[in-house]
């Protein structure tokens, strides 16, 4: 599944709101009316801000900076693979750490961890986001084992996009692949995120695998299109113009990895992305949801992968 943090890097869709109250708490009369008018005076402010946002989504400068981060990025993976680095991030960890990592994916957890690339060689390991004029950029890695697939099994499962819908359900809605030449894909996905706020985004992405031998392949997607979709589903269904938006997902690269040995496949996932910024005075509001999606996104994605697979080889799938 080529969509990176890869339910959806988001942030809350500005001026419609779902509000619900908590399971296992009633509220009734005056209390009741106090909570809602609580609640309201929230959301307010994200209202008010919904439109005066959308003329400043996107701009050159956001992209312009987006893209000197994918390529400082990606300068890095292909040194690493030039170098003769090891295969995987994990095996690239110090001795102490890698061995607890291993034991973490081999006990079938999914290791998530958040990444930065330096600019102009600096050296910086925060473990934040990195900010850009009017957005934000989301950089994170995944690993996630699958015991007893092989990397044929593994690949075809990634490459079975007509399918991903039914995979990766509910987060992806409609999946297609709209032309293949070899190892080369352009897929066409329909993203779903439902956290209190509803978001559909309508996307396009051109994927490349490469087979390196018999235990090893990689494969990059890039996002060529992106566009909001509003009433998905509806009667009076429309996309949002390109780039003028809600800024929940403006840009999306994903750098996967697979090798296969110890009885299974390891699958990587660093992904890239791209969305708006916080609003200002909102970061108490919204901040802490924008920035934890990417990652519950990611170990989403690798967590579903390693349960389809796995599903695929039981049903008898070749």
């Amino acid at each position: 599944m080529q969509i990176g943090a890869s339910r959806l890097s988001s942030v809350s869709k500005l001026g419609r709101v779902e509000l619900r109250h908590p399971p296992t708490r009633r509220v009734t009369g005056t209390a009741d009316r106090a909570l809602r008018w609580t609640i309201a005076l929230l959301i307010a402010p994200l209202c008010i801000q919904a439109e005066p946002a959308r003329a400043e989504d996107a701009q050159p400068k956001t992209l312009a900076a987006f893209a000197q981060y994918v390529e400082r990025s990606e300068a890095q993976i292909g040194k690493q693979a030039a170098g003769g680095e090891a295969f995987l991030w994990v095996e690239r960890l110090p001795a102490y750490r890698r061995a607890t990592v291993e034991s973490q994916l081999r006990a079938g957890q999914t290791v998530i961890e958040p990444l930065v690339t330096p600019e102009r060689g600096a050296q910086d390991d925060r473990n934040q986001v990195i900010r850009v004029p009017g957005g934000l950029i989301h950089h994170w890695i995944g690993t996630v084992f699958i015991r007893g697939a092989n990397l044929r099994q593994t690949l075809a499962l990634e490459q079975d996009y007509d399918h991903h819908q039914e995979y990766f359900r509910p987060n992806v809605m409609r999946s297609k692949i709209l032309h293949r030449e070899g190892n080369d894909y352009s897929i066409e996905l329909w993203l779903y995120e439902k956290k209190v706020i509803t978001a559909v985004l309508d996307t396009q992405h051109q994927v490349h695998y490469q087979i390196v031998d018999a235990t090893h392949a990689w494969s990059l997607s890039r996002s060529t299109r992106i566009q909001e979709v509003d009433d998905a589903g509806k009667p009076d269904e429309k996309l949002e113009p390109i780039g003028h938006d809600h800024g929940f997902l403006w840009r999306m690269n994903t750098y996967w990895r697979f090798e296969e040995k110890d009885g299974g496949t390891y699958v990587e996932c660093q992904s890239i992305s791209l969305t708006r910024d916080i609003p200002r005075g909102l970061g108490w509001l919204v901040g802490s949801y924008l920035e934890s999606v990417p990652r519950e996104s990611l170990t989403f994605t690798l967590t579903t992968t390693g349960k389809a697979v796995l599903k695929r080889i039981a049903a008898g799938a070749p």
